[in-house]
C-alpha cells in the first residue's frame, strides 16, 4: 500500500532538508565571510554600487559554501568520530556524497562566475581561496599543525576580496586588510583547537602549534594576538595608501586590542578549555567590531 505523508511530516522533511543544506554549506560561517567582504568593499568603494555589493555577497556565500561542502565530503569518515561533527548531513546518512558533490560543484561555478562579473581579479582570488582550503588546508589538518598557517591564507582573503571588488586593484590597502585577518586566524583557531582538543584528537586533527595545550602554545597565542592588534593599528600611520583611520578610531581600536590581548593572556595564565572558548568568542567580537569601526570611521571622515 502506498503511504501518504501528513502535512506535518512534509513540513518536517522540508525543514530537515533546509537544515542539512545550511549545514553542508555552513551558512553561519558564510555570513561572517560575507560580512568581511562587504566591509572590505565599503572601505574601498568611492561610491557604493548596490549591484556589485549584492554580487559580492552572493559570490562570497557560494565560495564559502563550496569550500565547506568539499571539506565535509573529504572528511566524512573522520566526522563520524567527533561529537561536534558526527551529526553532519553526510556522516549521519541524511545526504549522499553525490548530492554534496553536486552542491559543491554548482556553488564553485556560481561563486567564481558571480565574482568574475564584478571583475576577473576578484574571481581569481575567490578561486585561489577555494583551492587552498580544499586541496591544501583540509588534507593537512591530520598531518601537521602547519595546517593552520596554510588555512590562514584562504581565511584572510574575504576581507581584501571586498577591496579588490571595489577597486579592481590589489595594492598596499588590500594587502593590509589581508595581513590583519591573516594574523587574526592564529589566536582564533588555536583557541578553538584548545577547547575542542579532545574532540579533535578523536578525528586525528592536530591543530595546536605544539600539538599540546601547554605554555608554548599559549605563548604563541599571545604573540599572534599582539601582532594582530599592531597590524590593526597600521592604517593610523598613514602608510597604507587610501586605507586610513583617524586618531579617534585608532584609540578605540587600541582599546579593543587591549581587551583582545587580555583574553589571550588569561589563557596563558589559566590554560583551560573555558578560558580558550572565551578567547575564541572575544576574537570573533574583535574582528567584527574592528571592521565596523574601520567602515564607520571612513564614512564619518568624508
Amino acid at each position: 500500500m502506498q503511504s501518504v505523508l501528513e502535512p506535518q511530516e512534509v513540513t518536517i522533511q522540508k525543514t530537515s532538508l533546509l537544515r542539512d543544506f545550511a549545514e553542508i554549506t555552513k551558512v553561519r560561517l558564510s555570513v561572517s565571510v560575507v560580512f568581511s567582504s562587504i566591509a572590505g568593499y565599503l572601505l574601498g568603494a568611492p561610491t557604493i554600487d548596490f549591484k556589485v555589493l549584492l554580487m559580492l555577497a552572493l559570490g562570497g556565500y557560494f565560495m564559502v559554501g563550496a569550500s565547506n561542502a568539499y571539506n565535509q565530503i573529504i572528511e566524512r569518515d573522520l566526522d563520524t568520530l567527533m561529537d561536534r561533527t558526527k551529526n553532519r548531513p553526510i556522516p549521519a546518512g541524511r545526504m549522499s556524497v553525490q548530492t554534496a558533490f553536486i552542491i559543491a560543484t554548482l556553488f564553485t561555478i556560481l561563486g567564481i562566475g558571480t565574482l568574475y562579473v564584478i571583475n576577473p581579479k576578484t574571481a581569481l582570488f575567490g578561486a585561489i581561496s577555494i583551492f587552498m582550503y580544499v586541496s591544501l588546508y583540509t588534507p593537512l589538518k591530520t598531518k601537521t599543525p602547519l595546517s593552520v598557517f596554510v588555512g590562514a591564507f584562504p581565511g584572510a582573503i574575504p576581507f581584501m576580496l571586498g577591496w579588490v571588488a571595489a577597486t579592481n586593484e590589489f595594492g598596499i590597502e588590500a594587502g593590509t586588510l589581508f595581513m590583519i585577518q591573516f594574523f587574526w586566524q592564529f589566536p582564533h583557531f588555536w583557541a578553538i583547537g584548545w577547547f575542542l582538543y579532545e574532540d579533535y584528537k578523536k578525528g586525528g586533527f592536530n591543530m595546536l602549534p605544539n600539538g599540546k595545550r601547554d605554555k608554548g602554545t599559549a605563548t604563541q597565542v599571545v604573540l599572534y594576538t599582539l601582532w594582530t592588534v599592531l597590524c590593526s593599528l597600521i592604517p593610523a600611520l598613514g602608510i597604507t595608501g587610501m586605507f586610513k583611520v583617524s586618531l579617534l578610531a585608532a584609540v578605540i581600536i587600541g582599546l579593543l586590542g587591549v581587551w583582545f590581548l587580555i583574553a589571550a593572556v588569561k589563557l596563558y595564565r589559566k590554560k583551560d578549555a573555558k578560558t580558550a572558548k572565551r578567547l575564541m568568542l572575544t576574537s570573533v567580537s574583535y574582528i567584527t567590531l574592528l571592521q565596523i569601526i574601520y567602515v564607520v570611521d571612513k564614512f564619518l571622515s568624508v
